[in-house]
């Protein structure tokens, strides 16, 4: 009796220390993105999200809003500020209006090539880490667009063309750009295409092959002039209070994803810019290449637009692009 007393006091000597461990915490995490699920962007990220989960067996759990379902792309940069949500993926140069860094990639001919474009983002990256760190959000990754081209109801040539035609624009940049080439600018996001062109809101628009698979362009343009001109970017976002709430190991996991998210990015949206441009043809759209006066006439509207975002960017402006020249002449 005495030795199965002393047997069971033992027992639980041994198992107190453990029940006094506190389980492993699970922290969820919320983010937002207005892409579609079929975007290569959002398939990037959802690759990202389940490498955290599993690189944390469980431990952060993320929570993916993809399509705008939770905020539309102009509240998703605040949101993450606040801490109203964790996470989020945003077209970094929607916010211009901030910070001329913020739309750099969108300066249109500053970076024709694939190679022109990882150069610039290279160059770029560091202010605008430190311009994002600043307001309280740590920058996880960036993540290029494919090239860009112009869609329209009939062949486009030259830019007079577009005088007087009521032209999509997302941010300061594209409004600029309408500007210029002399149509009237119209703010209208990605979502809402296909509405604003058969209620004739636009008439014509410069983005990638991939927004046009993403709203069936084919529905309400007949002719994609695919430029190059410049490939936009997305910023995959994390608030820094929550990164700092992390233990030292989710937070290198986080890290860690977000450095192959962003190597894989690059491959995924070459191929994407070469995919996409043939699923608008499969559905009858016709896939041009420009002519020599129309890139000719972008390429000085280009330079004009260079200028002026080297006089909002002041110093640092032209730091970062003596920077970029030099990678460009390695």
């Amino acid at each position: 009796m005495l030795r199965r007393l002393a047997g069971a006091l033992l027992a639980a000597a041994c198992l107190a220390p453990l029940a006094a461990l506190p389980a492993r915490a699970q922290t969820r995490w919320v983010m937002a993105s207005a892409y579609p699920d079929a975007n290569f962007h959002t398939r990037n990220l959802r690759q990202f999200v389940q490498e955290v989960e599993s690189a944390t067996q469980g431990r952060l759990q993320i929570q993916l809003h993809s399509n705008a379902s939770l905020l539309p792309m102009p509240q998703i940069k605040r949101a993450v500020q606040t801490g109203q949500i964790q996470l989020g993926e945003i077209l970094l140069s929607v916010h211009g209006n901030e910070d001329p860094f913020f739309e750099v990639d969108g300066v249109p001919f500053l970076a024709e090539t694939w190679a022109a474009s990882e150069a610039l983002m290279q160059a770029s990256e560091p202010f605008i880490r430190a311009r994002l760190q600043r307001q309280g959000v740590e920058l996880l990754y960036m993540a290029l667009w494919a090239g860009q081209g112009f869609y329209t109801k009939e062949p486009l040539t030259n830019l007079e063309q577009l005088r007087g035609a009521r032209f999509r624009a997302y941010n300061a940049i594209t409004i600029r750009m309408a500007e210029l080439i002399g149509a009237v600018p119209v703010t209208v996001q990605s979502a809402e295409l296909a509405q604003a062109f058969a209620t004739n809101v636009v008439s014509a628009m410069f983005t990638s092959a991939q927004t046009g698979v993403d709203t069936s362009s084919w529905d309400y343009a007949r002719v994609y002039t695919h430029v190059g001109g410049m490939r936009a970017r997305n910023a995959v976002l994390a608030n820094a209070r929550a990164m700092a709430a992390l233990d030292e190991p989710t937070r290198q996991a986080v890290r860690a994803a977000a450095a192959r998210a962003a190597e894989r990015s690059l491959v995924i949206a070459k191929e994407a810019e070469r995919a996409t441009a043939e699923q608008l043809r499969q559905h009858g759209m016709q896939v041009a290449e420009p002519s020599p006066a129309l890139l000719a006439q972008l390429r000085e509207v280009g330079a004009k637009q260079v200028q002026d975002w080297l006089g909002r960017a002041g110093e640092d402006g032209q730091k970062m692009m003596d920077r970029y020249r030099a990678l460009l002449a390695r």
